[in-house]
């Protein structure tokens, strides 16, 4: 209904806007219920036909829940107002008209995949919002849609919350409006930069959340003294007001600052008009997250510091610009290799802006240098400084130098410091045609040392009072300033010190392996095939050492290169040989070794080192035609009982053990996939089922190992290996034996729950698929008579709590409600026949009955879930009333009384007067 229709013709229906009819015949003629103009046909799904019959749009769910959820609020909105709920009335009013107007994007059918499902997103926050606002139902969503109740398992529905949303880069689009400032009457250039308050300096990574697409106008601030410039921005956050002049209302700038989600090449589709404006897209001052093979980059970063020089006879001090070339080793400036910031076109002299009678400069200029690899080596820097004079600007006289070389003589670049340059004199007649005639002198103090006997009659001499300091960052995949990183990618030129060059990759930082991470793999690789034998321990060791690396949260996003390499550029066919044998080597001598931390990093790289194995021999298979196949399935056995062994060993005296038998079970898990590309999914889980079942069945271990132990099932159990029902077949008894175990004991109660939901929503999926009665004859076998003992030991220890505070259950009762309830939906009549021919005598079923009718009990009587909950209270009603009301029949018919053919007949005659034909 698009407009409201008062019916007051004959045989007239009213209808309110936003209502929806089901049409069934069309008339011609005035004559009719209502007018065609006042409706939108929209097609529908009818289902069930008849009297009872269901009328479904055929549109997005998310749009016909929206609808309904309007209609609702709209009645609830104005009881707000009644109630003097002004400031949710407001709230509630703005969200309404978002949603409106989301729901006219969905509908308008003109956007793309990613902007639905922003859409979505922005649409289910408010529904959720306003629901939970008005004290109405929590929905169940999945990916942003109304769930079916029907379709999931109850401990799947316990646990649905809006899923986690996938962390997105964010850009930052920086539009200038407009800029005026009166009193400056030449050109002028603006410069944006984000700076960091707590560094000091521009800022490397914009963390910062500006709204959508806002407009900010801003007053540009004057520094009273220009030598106070370089720090301009710290004396205004500091409000040091004497070094600063405050900004007038009468000039400034506009800009708008709009934030833009997701990847570039997407925001370039969904954004089109921004992009044909000739945007300057500007790069992180650093490396992004993830550097991905074939991101090539190599920008240095220069900043001009500050320097000291001397009058040079003068009365007064010099006004010093300082002029930057990058020259290439034949002396030839490079053309376009410097960039003053993006948008900006590259030039090949930075002149520094020139501060008034300053002997002792701050700059803190920072200039890009994008030099292609191919220049770098023998390329050099040179400073020319000149002074400018105050009557002629166009006179300006040099009268010195400085320089630097961007590559040490080791292969090593510039490193990531302030370096203090030596000036050298010179005057305006020097030339510099000739660049070797200044290369050969030192050009720092560390230089000075290595060559100390400098002849004095050089045609440029040092002058000893006078400085330059520069700092550089280098932001390159190709360029590294590590000495020992470089060794090891050259190790061919030095063979002699191969051992030496591989016990140092320890010392490489985690940010130079990261940048050279498939060059450091090939490296490795190739000094494994030049002779396994002696360098094949200290291989594995350095791929373990850099394993665990990328363990680190730090370098955590790396691991895709990692992924990108096994897959497709690892060329190691002959190396699964020895990592099988180096790893079983480590885990058989955990027995006897009382240090074990190196057995212990080989434990947490277990993952990644079964990749490493998994394709090198299938690199090697290609290669042979599956030749040695046995025997790699029988290295594969044998470490698996290495691995059963290290589990089964006794750790309670000894607390390295402990580590590193947790070390093993926590990498375990991850392993199944690399296997399955091997082996059969019933080798695998026969792997499994007795690595599982060499762990100690006890829960006296000690607590941090049954929970190492309990978080390597629930990963056994959330690994696709389980979802296969041949698998699970071969699993679920082990599974279901250490959980059974801890339930009894009443010991993590928390992650067994976890654990149990898990299975019970594997196996609601299976169902649809495939027949599952097998693994619900074990489950009902195995835990429905010990998750009526731990809900009653839970909820009697919660109840007195209930009772006096009115709080709810703790969070694993809720956990556990959901598991029984899923356990007895899924029971089919079958199973139920056989849990009663189970029970030995009527004592057992009483006492079973009893459990179940108590627990029930306690749920009507205890607040398990949350008021707004209301499909979870709907299930757990409905199935303590059936339950009940058999319980309760099974124990009338039952009772001693009732039990005839155990009375005599003269009785039975007796109680025939009775009305027990009904009973």
């Amino acid at each position: 209904v698009i407009c409201t229709f008062r019916g007051i013709v004959t045989q007239g229906l009213s209808l309110e806007i936003g209502e929806t009819i089901q049409i069934l015949e069309k008339c011609e003629g005035m004559l009719g219920i209502f007018p065609t103009s006042y409706i939108h046909l929209k097609k529908a799904i009818v289902t069930n036909r008849g009297q009872y019959e269901t009328v479904v749009p055929v549109e997005d769910p998310i749009v016909t829940e929206v609808t309904s959820t309007l209609q609702e609020w709209a009645l609830l909105w104005k009881q707000l107002y009644v109630k003097h709920k002004v400031d949710l009335f407001y709230k509630l009013r703005h969200v309404m008209n978002e949603l409106f107007d989301l729901r006219r994007q969905m509908l308008s059918g003109h956007l793309t995949q990613d902007q639905v499902k922003d859409v979505k997103r922005h649409i289910t926050i408010r529904l959720d919002w306003g629901n939970e606002h008005l004290g109405l139902d929590l929905v169940p969503r999945k990916e942003f849609e109304m769930v079916d109740a029907d379709q999931i398992s109850v401990s799947d529905l316990y646990k649905m919350v809006e899923p986690c949303r996938i962390p997105v880069p964010h850009h930052l689009f920086v539009s200038l409006k407009s800029f005026t400032y009166n009193t400056m009457g030449e050109d002028t250039d603006v410069f944006f930069s984000l700076y960091d308050l707590r560094e000091g300096k521009q800022i490397r990574c914009f963390l910062e959340m500006f709204p959508r697409d806002v407009s900010y106008l801003c007053f540009p601030y004057r520094c009273n003294n220009e030598n106070e410039w370089y720090q301009i921005h710290e004396n205004i956050i500091r409000k040091s007001s004497t070094k600063y002049t405050a900004p007038s209302t009468n000039y400034g700038l506009i800009i708008s600052l709009q934030l833009l989600r997701g990847e570039m090449e997407q925001i370039r589709r969904e954004n089109p008009m921004i992009f044909n404006r000739g945007v300057a897209i500007t790069r992180k001052l650093g490396f992004p997250d993830v550097i991905m093979p074939g991101d090539i980059r190599n920008d240095l970063y220069l900043t001009l510091e500050r320097g000291d020089f001397e009058r040079g006879g003068k009365s007064v001090q010099k006004n010093i610009e300082v002029s930057v070339y990058v020259l290439y080793a034949d002396g030839e400036i490079l053309k376009d290799c410097i960039s003053l910031g993006s948008g900006e076109p590259h030039i090949s002299e930075h002149r520094s802006f020139v501060l008034y009678h300053n002997n002792s400069p701050r700059w803190s200029e920072v200039v890009k240098l994008p030099i292609p690899i191919d220049r770098f080596r023998g390329s050099h820097l040179r400073f020319e400084f000149r002074h400018c004079s105050t009557k002629d600007k166009a006179e300006k006289k040099l009268f010195g130098f400085a320089f630097t070389p961007l590559m040490r003589e080791d292969g090593t670049t510039l490193s990531d410091e302030s370096h203090e340059l030596y000036v050298y004199k010179c005057d305006e007649n020097a030339t510099f045609s000739n660049h070797a005639l200044y290369l050969g002198l030192p050009c720092c103090k560390e230089d000075f040392i290595g060559c100390p006997n400098v002849p004095s009659s050089l045609i440029f001499q040092r002058s000893t009072k006078e400085t330059l300091w520069i700092s550089t960052q280098l932001s390159s995949t190709k360029l590294t300033q590590n000495v020992d990183l470089l060794a090891l990618l050259k190790w061919k030129a030095h063979p002699d010190r191969v051992m030496d060059i591989l016990g140092r990759l320890r010392h490489v930082s985690g940010e130079e392996i990261v940048k050279f991470l498939q060059d450091i793999l090939d490296t490795l690789f190739s000094i494994l095939d030049d002779n396994t034998d002696k360098y094949g321990p200290l291989v594995f060791q350095s791929l373990v050492f850099i394993i665990n690396l990328l363990r680190d949260s730090k370098y955590y996003h790396f691991r895709p290169v990692m992924d990108t390499y096994i897959q497709k550029h690892f060329a190691g066919a002959l190396a699964y040989k020895e990592l099988i044998r180096c790893l079983k080597w480590y885990m058989d001598r955990s027995a006897e070794v009382v240090k074990q931390d190196h057995i212990q990093e080989a434990m947490r790289a277990l993952e990644y080192l079964l990749k490493f194995i998994i394709q090198s021999r299938i690199l090697y298979s290609r290669a042979t035609c599956g030749m040695e196949e046995e025997q790699f399935r029988a290295s594969i056995q044998e470490l698996f009982q290495s691995i059963r062994f290290v589990l089964s060993l006794d750790s309670r005296s000894s607390e390295t053990l402990i580590f590193t038998q947790a070390a093993l079970l926590n990498s375990f898990p991850a392993i199944f996939d690399e296997l399955l590309q091997m082996f059969t999914v019933q080798e695998v889980a026969e792997f499994v089922r007795g690595t599982l079942g060499s762990m100690p069945s006890t829960v006296h271990i000690g607590q941090s190992m049954d929970v190492v132990k309990l978080q390597s099932i629930a990963r056994t159990v959330d690994s696709r290996l389980f979802s296969f029902p041949e698998s699970r077949r071969i699993l679920l008894p082990v599974v279901l034996h250490h959980i059974h175990l801890h339930l009894r004991q009443q010991k993590e109660l928390l992650i067994c729950s976890g654990i149990l939901s898990s299975i019970f929503s594997i196996i609601k999926t299976s169902s649809l698929d495939t027949p599952v009665q097998e693994d619900i004859e074990m489950m009902v076998e195995s835990l429905l008579d010990v998750l009526l003992q731990t809900l009653l030991a839970i909820m009697s220890k919660s109840q007195s709590q209930e009772a006096v505070r009115g709080q709810r259950c703790p969070q694993c009762t809720g956990e556990y409600v959901s598991c029984l309830l899923s356990l007895l939906r899924q029971m089919s009549e079958i199973h139920f026949q056989h849990l009663l021919d189970n029970f030995q005598s009527k004592e057992e079923l009483k006492e079973f009955l009893l459990k179940i009718f108590c627990v029930f009990r306690n749920l009507m009587k205890l607040s398990v879930f949350p008021r707004d909950w209301n499909v979870m209270r709907l299930l757990t009603s409905k199935y303590v009333v059936w339950n009940s009301y058999f319980s309760l029949a099974v124990l009338y018919i039952n009772q001693p009384s009732l039990q005839l053919e155990n009375t005599t007949p003269a009785k039975r005659k007796n109680q025939d007067s009775f009305s027990l034909k009904d009973v």
